[in-house]
């Protein structure tokens, strides 16, 4: 069998050339959004975009480091890496220290970070690893449940720091598992559970009023529920055990709209609640709940098609937008480069997961192939939701854009996942299975 003559050769340099445009123009970004005509220069390591350019840097380290790792490396030490990183989830909820409301940092002097970047790894490489493993198994309703164990138990432990954002991301890795055979009625029932969660919120309005107007419309609600399961029922009637089945959906619904309340007042922080009654329009607080959101609005909208210019916008120059160079840094290119600026932003992600996936269909190994979708669905996920959140349409929850965003521990976080991809991606012609 042919060996490899470089670590470079059959690298996909498409990947590596998105990536690089990815990671300079959001350092332009952050350079724009934290510019100060005192420390003009952009390797100024007192201000963002010059300790920026030092996270680049080691970045590439990184990247270069893992293209010399024998691609059996990640699939050995798979099960290693999640058991360290879910020890390291245990042990930041003890030690750790509280940023924004979360205890999901470890700050050693000036270096700090988050527990639950490396254990979006870990997760990556384990759920490759068993599902790679069971193969054609996984019809098998223990394979399902290991596979999901493997995904919430680490989602579970973020949880109880709290950090929504990052929980939300594990929801992600379903899309691995569809495409290993999941039934998508998961997809659907995650809908049903956000129109029943939205639903109880907008019946909580009624909590101050008459005891019996909140009764009144909460028993309403579960009717029409009772409604629907009639409905279902009758469709499915001629099927075996649906009964069991609806009537156990019908129960679980009930029981999960009745405890809306206590979930979204006892699990979710104060500035959660706020975030999600203003994205919902149940309250409008502009100038507090709202005010990031807003700001990122006029902002991105100020930039018309071609954008103000290079250092040119006010919202951006007179910092209106908080966390404007890490959680609101879109925005910062929708005021400065336009609808122009943003397209091109958004079409460089499109490429990159669909390059991903691509490649991740052509593996001869189960173990790249389900790893590489697993990439896809973090990267994916972030962009979603950090874009959805700064025009109005996610709330508000503290998820950097990959490989865009200031922040060290995010940018390499990133590029380890890709280039461990990248790397077992150019091993495809010397993969036996």
């Amino acid at each position: 069998m042919r060996t490899k003559r470089s670590i470079f050769e059959d690298i996909d340099w498409v990947l590596v050339l998105i990536y690089a445009a990815l990671v300079i123009f959001g350092w332009i970004s952050i350079y724009s959004a934290t510019y100060d005509e005192a420390h003009p220069g952009m390797f100024d390591m007192a201000k963002n975009h010059g300790k920026q350019a030092l996270w680049i840097a080691l970045a590439g380290i990184i990247a270069v480091t893992l293209l010399f790792f024998d691609h059996r490396f990640f699939e050995t030490f798979a099960y290693i890496v999640y058991g360290v990183s879910v020890f390291l989830l245990l042990a930041v909820i003890v030690v750790g220290t509280e940023v924004k409301g979360a205890q999901s940092w470890f700050v050693l002097g000036p270096v700090s970070f988050q527990p639950s970047e490396i254990a979006k790894f870990g997760t990556a490489l384990a759920l490759a690893k068993f599902l790679g493993n069971e193969g054609p198994r996984f019809d098998r309703l223990k394979t399902k449940i290991y596979a999901l164990g493997i995904v919430f138990f680490p989602s579970a432990l973020i949880m109880l720091q709290p950090d929504v954002g990052s929980t939300l991301v594990f929801a992600s890795m379903l899309i691995v598992l569809y495409r290993q055979g999941l039934s998508g009625w998961i997809f659907g029932i995650g809908f049903f559970a956000a129109v029943l969660f939205i639903a109880a919120l907008y019946m909580k309005q009624y909590e101050w009023t008459v005891f019996g107007q909140l009764i009144q419309w909460k028993v309403a609600f579960i009717v029409a529920l009772a409604g629907l399961a009639g409905f279902i029922l009758y469709v499915l009637r001629k099927q075996r055990g649906s009964r069991l089945v609806v009537g156990g959906g019908f129960l679980a619904s009930v029981g999960y709209f009745l405890s809306v309340d206590w979930l979204f007042d006892h699990i979710l922080q104060p500035h959660h609640q706020n975030r999600i009654n203003e994205l919902l329009g149940i309250v409008s607080d502009p100038l507090g709940a709202g005010y990031n959101v807003h700001q990122s609005k006029i902002a991105i909208g100020s930039g018309g098609f071609f954008g103000k210019g290079f250092l040119e916008g006010t919202q951006t120059k007179f910092h209106f937008v908080p966390e404007q160079s890490t959680d609101f840094i879109f925005c910062t290119v929708g005021e400065e480069w336009g609808f122009l600026g943003t397209f091109v932003v958004i079409t460089l992600f499109v490429i990159l997961l669909g390059r991903i996936i691509w490649n991740a269909e052509n593996q001869r190994s189960e173990f790249t192939r389900i790893y590489g979708y697993s990439v896809a669905s973090i990267i994916f996920i972030h962009v979603a939701i950090n874009i959805g959140m700064t025009i109005g349409l996610a709330p508000v929850i503290g998820i950097p854009l990959p490989f865009f965003s200031y922040g060290g521990s995010s940018l390499w976080s990133f590029t380890l996942l890709l280039f461990t991809f990248i790397k077992l991606d150019s091993e495809k012609k010397y993969v036996l299975r």
